[in-house]
């Protein structure tokens, strides 16, 4: 079997494309979308990621302002932050970037991103509408993988699908709108996780694959069935001698195994990672566009 190998960029190209119409469009009416984006502390794979999504705001002529705060910045000094943010009319996007300094508490910061600006789409009220089936912001990566979906024509309707990973930024929101009754829902699924048992039980007869629980080459390919189709949302860092960085990155699918077995499969780099900055894009443009009505 041929396998298709789903990558990210010319989606994101497709996407940036029909992006670019609605930024022109805006700014006929003087509005830019723009993006705050917060971090907190010295982690050096923040401070590049960020940095990613200033860059793809900038190409679009879109503004991005990145505010970096000290480690021990209190919880308190935090949220009057997000709050001075929250009632500044420049920014139409508010992006913290987690993971945050442990003595901050995550779940009650992003409460108090306002839902009109939580680009990120995990304020409780918008987490709430995609269980309604009536989502405001989709969290950017599972709409990159909703994204790439689409553009690879890969049904789900009535399909067997297997999300693997419950966290709030992607098992729990994609198992929830694949379930439900949209264009790239109406299929039956099966949320698993590190504590489920015989995970290739349910991956052997999933037609659809979407891993994102962050362990190394988990899924093989004898859990999979022939034909499948998989998105591997997995970013990991494992080390590797061979490499001049010492390192190489790898996804949660042991990506070389699945080649000639199954239908379609994401790379890892250069899948579903360049989708989740230009999501981010999206999800800000919409923000832009719905403050200015």
């Amino acid at each position: 079997m041929e396998t298709i190998i789903l990558k990210g960029k010319p989606v994101s190209l497709k996407i940036k494309d029909d992006l670019s119409l609605k930024i022109s469009d805006l700014k006929k009416n003087n509005i830019i979308p723009s993006l705050a984006a917060i971090i907190v502390g010295d982690d050096a794979a923040s401070k590049l990621y960020v940095s990613s999504k200033a860059k793809a705001f900038s190409k679009l002529g879109c503004h991005s302002e990145v505010f970096e705060l000290p480690s021990d910045t209190s919880e308190h000094s935090l949220k009057e932050f997000i709050e001075d943010l929250n009632n500044n009319d420049k920014f139409h996007g508010i992006l913290l970037q987690l993971p945050l300094p442990k003595h901050l508490n995550e779940k009650d910061i992003l409460k108090n991103i306002s839902p009109s600006k939580d680009v990120d789409g995990l304020h409780p009220e918008n987490q709430g509408y995609i269980m309604q089936g009536d989502p405001r912001f989709i969290p950017c990566t599972p709409l990159g993988c909703l994204k790439i979906l689409d553009y690879y024509n890969i049904e789900t309707k009535g399909k067997d699908i297997v999300v693997i990973g419950r966290s709030n930024l992607v098992g729990k929101p994609i198992a929830s709108l694949m379930s439900q009754n949209f264009s790239f829902g109406n299929g039956t699924v099966t949320l698993c996780h590190t504590k489920t048992k015989n995970l290739h039980f349910y991956t052997k007869n999933a037609d659809i694959i979407i891993a994102a629980v962050g362990v190394p080459n988990l899924i093989k390919s004898d859990m999979v069935k022939e034909g499948s189709h998989i998105i591997d949302v997995g970013i990991n860092r494992i080390n590797d001698p061979t490499t001049q960085k010492g390192y190489k990155v790898v996804g949660d699918v042991d990506y070389e195994s699945m080649l000639g077995k199954v239908a379609s499969v994401t790379p890892v780099p250069g899948g579903v990672g360049i989708m989740t900055v230009t999501m981010l894009l999206s999800n800000t443009v919409d923000a832009a566009y719905n403050q200015s009505l």
